[in-house]
């Protein structure tokens, strides 16, 4: 009989220091769970102002490359059809080195777009220069850049641009 409370009293114990450790425990992981929310909240704070900036530096790069905006930007009296293109096709290049570092900050889709909004700019630029002599006047080409634009649907631009608004939409 004296066994036996013994060993009651011996399973009683080791049942409320389970019980005790196990409230200890659930007091650790809330508080565990507090910080990591508290992380989380501080890390959006500094996370958010830099993706902001990466998707207006990205907005800013498709307008920059907008043949609108980079032909009228790049193109010099006396210039012929092979410097413009030249001149078309380093910019493009320049403003996209320029602006690689954005990838860590917006969405892949975003940056998908804005790489292939970059390599359908060169590719209509090379098909547009394709159609005219190299020695002719630049405006030449020009015209054949904005020709070749109206015959398209919605430019890869402005594609590019819709999938960054959507996505500082979905930041907030």
């Amino acid at each position: 009989m004296f066994l036996l409370f013994i060993a009651a009293n011996y399973f009683q114990q080791k049942v409320l220091i389970t019980r005790e450790k196990e409230k200890e425990i659930n007091a650790l992981n809330k508080e565990k769970e507090k910080l990591e929310n508290l992380l989380k909240a501080e890390d959006k704070k500094l996370i958010t102002p830099m993706r902001l900036q990466a998707y207006e530096r990205m907005v800013l790069f498709l307008e920059r490359i907008t043949p609108q905006s980079m032909v009228f930007r790049v193109q010099k009296p006396g210039m012929n059809v092979l410097q413009l293109q030249t001149a078309l096709l380093q910019n493009v290049r320049q403003e996209f080195e320029h602006n690689q570092a954005q990838q860590l900050y917006i969405s892949n889709e975003a940056w998908s777009m804005a790489k292939t909004a970059k390599e359908e700019l060169v590719r209509m630029i090379n098909s547009a220069a394709a159609k005219v002599q190299p020695e002719e006047d630049a405006t030449n080409l020009s015209k054949e850049i904005f020709s070749s634009m109206i015959g398209s649907e919605k430019a890869i631009t402005e594609r590019a641009l819709t999938v960054l608004k959507k996505d500082i939409q979905a930041l907030f």
